[in-house]
């Protein structure tokens, strides 16, 4: 086992410990960006110029009238940027535009003595402009050919041979929705100028340095003049990855010009209406199957709605194709992608980053065609799993080397959750109750961890200790609440020997740790951790070898646990206050900055080739549903789940983190549900769903009635920090296994071996119209059946060719 995954005697990770912010979370005690603005003096606050219309040319703007309100104190425009007017990595950003391409788009800023003063003179400010065609839908670029950024091609094997070889050929279509974060803090940022003009800006990003970066090319000034720190966020999932740094920008910019902090927030509906959202994606399919159901071929294009702009539509499209495989070996595939460009928000990042929309294609291809190839669905991706030691790659070239693990967590949830007693339970309760049916699906997940973008898979940290032998630890990781925060201070804690409470950890700066990646990509507790692990190793073999001197033994034989330090074979210890002491006055550096990068990562993004992930994380899930015939509402009775999170850092932690990605998964998949204005009228483009009032959100009553999470044990991960593997985004994509009990339990109200499509999200709404589908089958089924008898023939023989539209 390596050096990094090797775990001493008595480790602090693995204990199941609460989230290190937790009391001051549930008291109201943990102070967030906009909570500062209390402790701040003469504060500005910004407010947005947002515009009406989904597309058209600024020809006029004036921002006279919105001075002559009280308390206006300035207007920021394009004029007032000193250096480049842009808020994106792909310069296609305009930080105050010229074109107004979405409904709500802000095209200037108004700072105000209070809040209400901004907004009034925000009201104020007058825009004229030249409307413009807008393309709202992703059907509607689609049909217009607007595309932007790249366009990916993954072949593996021969794809016409495949099809030969096929029995079966489906082909289809399927478009599924995309989600808001809604994070509970919207976004925020307070920026600050000191004496000597250095900017200083606490903001809710998930990624500072980028933050920082984007920041100083707005004020054309160098980076090491712009600190960006992160003290926590109220949520991010993605949705702070890139679209925190225009708005710090604006509030830097507003700080420079005035010589004043400034303080910006949107409300909940500005954040709706003007932060991007996870991709929505429209796909078109085709497959074929052997005789006895394996995959052969799949040949597809996956069309992403990127919105106004590219922000991360690449990277995530590129995750998409990846993972469009899941669990299943696909040994002849074509899979072309594309980025729509529409009249909407720029969308971005959102937890799986891709990942689920590509995995959500082959799990409705497989849901719609095992009744078809008459085989039951989780027979059907069973025979389709990976096999261990069959040498068998990704579509991308990547080997799946834990191919036994996507057996393992799928036959472990079998037994746990008694899925062949229940399944012959659920069959007796439908064959009585003609108006409510029950289902229960299983599904699993393969999912790659790393960045897509290779240099991105690299982290920082600085690690200290003091004199009385306090250590504080920073990195360059950001905590959102998902517990990162927590599993560096037993990453610490462990390396070093020592109790948990003699860490602390201090929030996130650049100008303590720089160059930061983005928290992202489940790879916060890998790089992070790796980083500090290696600082605080660094600090163990100096204060190792103060110690054998001390001790009389070589410094190989000396262990420091719970903070003491003892040799092998050697009486006598010394404790860990007097050894740093001991240490300080022998002059012995008490700090050190860690580094880790990714070994084993190699990905040609031009011949979309190559193994850009360090490992795969493997789960699975069985729920059960029940649904109503004639409303189409259900409810999760129970789902199970087991799920592969290597020698977990901090279990607690981590199942708290499956729960809510399952959760927010089935949120996706079932109920939350964007809508924009698509009419001709003056509201054309407007987002219909701006609140929790319009945009349904999981809630308690969503929650599983009974709900179990086990960890896949004895499953260390080699060359990952003490053996862990990460778990922010995976568990989101077990929640397939509501999706696809929701079109089983609709199926069942229509005969055996019906195929019912289902849309995305599937709300009450389309399960009815689902249930509906099944019926008519139904209908026809048995009318046939009667033609039939009528005529003296027996059951027909369907040998038409099978397909699927």
């Amino acid at each position: 086992m390596s050096q990094l995954s090797q775990r001493p005697e008595k480790p602090v990770v693995g204990l199941p410990l609460p989230h290190e912010s937790a009391s001051l979370h549930v008291t109201g005690g943990a102070l967030y960006t906009d909570d500062l603005v209390q402790r701040t003096k003469d504060v500005l606050h910004a407010y947005p110029v947002q515009v009406a219309q989904a597309h058209g040319r600024i020809t006029a703007l004036r921002t006279e009238p919105a001075l002559q309100v009280p308390g206006v104190v300035r207007v920021l425009t394009a004029a007032d940027v000193p250096g480049v007017n842009d808020a994106g990595m792909k310069h296609d950003e305009p930080l105050f535009p010229d074109e107004v391409m979405f409904h709500g788009h802000a095209v200037a800023w108004v700072l105000g003595e209070s809040l209400e003063a901004a907004r009034l003179g925000a009201a104020a400010v007058e825009v004229e402009l030249d409307e413009l065609p807008s393309l709202i839908t992703l059907q509607d670029a689609i049909a217009a050919g607007s595309y932007h950024g790249a366009t990916p091609l993954m072949v593996q094997g021969d794809i016409e041979a495949g099809f030969a070889d096929a029995v079966h050929v489906l082909t289809g279509e399927f478009q599924f929705s995309g989600q808001e974060h809604f994070y509970l803090e919207t976004h925020a940022a307070l920026a600050q100028i000191d004496e000597n003009g250095q900017v200083f800006i606490q903001s809710s990003t998930q990624h500072p340095s980028e933050t920082q970066e984007i920041v100083a090319h707005v004020l054309g000034v160098a980076s090491h003049e712009v600190t960006v720190q992160c003290l926590r966020m109220g949520g991010g999932f993605g949705g702070k990855e890139m679209q925190p740094h225009g708005f710090a920008a604006i509030a830097a910019l507003g700080a420079k010009l005035t010589g004043r902090p400034v303080r910006f927030r949107l409300n909940r509906t500005q954040d709706l209406t003007m932060s991007g959202k996870r991709h929505g994606f429209h796909s078109t399919w085709k497959v074929g199957f052997d005789a006895d159901g394996r995959i052969q071929a799949l040949d597809a294009t996956l069309t992403a709605d990127g919105g106004w702009s590219l922000d991360l539509s690449e990277p995530v499209l590129a995750r998409a194709l990846c993972h469009i495989d899941n669990t299943y070996w696909i040994p002849n595939a074509r899979v072309a992608g594309r980025i729509a460009k529409t009249n909407t928000v720029s969308n971005t990042a959102f937890r799986g980053f891709g990942g689920p929309q590509g995995m959500l294609v082959i799990e409705d291809i497989l849901g719609r065609a095992a009744p078809q190839l008459g085989l039951d669905p989780m027979e059907l991706r069973e025979r389709n799993f990976y096999q261990p030691g069959q040498g068998q790659t990704t579509p991308y070239g990547q080997p799946v080397t834990q191919a036994e693990r996507i057996s393992a967590v799928w036959q472990q949830v079998q037994s746990e959750a008694d899925v062949a007693v229940r399944q012959r339970e659920i069959a007796a309760f439908n064959a009585t109750h003609p108006n409510t049916k029950r289902a229960l699906a299983l599904t699993g997940i393969k999912f790659g961890i790393s960045f897509n973008l290779t240099a991105f898979n690299q982290g920082g940290a600085l690690v200290l200790i003091y004199k009385d032998g306090s250590v504080l630890i920073n990195h360059g990781g950001t905590e959102m609440g998902q517990g990162l925060h927590t599993k560096m201070l037993q990453v610490a804690a462990t390396t070093l020997g020592i109790p948990l409470q003699r860490v602390r950890l201090a929030p996130t700066r650049t100008d303590k740790v720089p160059n930061t990646s983005a928290t992202a990509a489940s790879s916060g507790a890998d790089l992070n951790g790796g980083a500090i692990k290696h600082a605080c190793d660094q600090l163990r073999e100096r204060l190792l070898q103060v110690a054998a001197t001390q001790l009389g033994a070589p410094a190989s034989d000396v262990r420091i646990t719970d903070g003491i330090a003892r040799a092998l074979g050697v009486d006598g210890e010394l404790d860990w206050d007097t050894l740093v002491r001991t240490a300080y006055f022998q002059r012995v550096q008490l700090s050190a900055a860690g580094f880790y990068r990714t070994e084993g990562l190699h990905w040609d993004a031009q011949s979309f080739r190559g193994s850009p992930f360090k490992y795969f994380a493997h789960g699975a899930a069985a729920a059960e549903v029940e649904v109503d015939g004639f409303t189409g509402a259900y409810r999760t009775r129970r789902v199970d789940i087991v799920h592969d999170v290597g020698d977990s850092l901090s279990p607690m932690i981590d199942i708290g983190q499956i729960e809510g990605g399952f959760v927010q998964g089935a949120g996706w998949l079932t109920l939350e549900d964007l809508r924009w204005d698509v009419s001709d009228g003056p509201h054309r483009g407007r987002l219909l769903t701006q609140a929790a009032s319009t945009y349904k959100l999981p809630s308690f009553s969503e929650m599983p009635e009974e709900f179990n999470v086990t960890l896949l044990e004895n499953a260390t991960e080699d060359g990952a920090v003490y053996g862990s593997k990460a778990v922010g985004e995976p568990p989101l994509m077990l929640a397939f296994s509501v999706r696809e009990a929701l079109r089983q339990a609709a199926a069942a109200f229509g005969p055996s071996g019906v195929s019912v499509e289902l849309s995305s999200p599937a709300t009450p709404e389309a399960v009815y119209w689902a249930i509906e589908t099944a019926r008519r089958a139904d209908t026809a089924h048995n009318g046939a059946a009667a033609g039939r008898q009528a005529a003296g023939r027996g059951p027909r023989a369907d040998t038409e060719e099978l397909s699927s539209a």
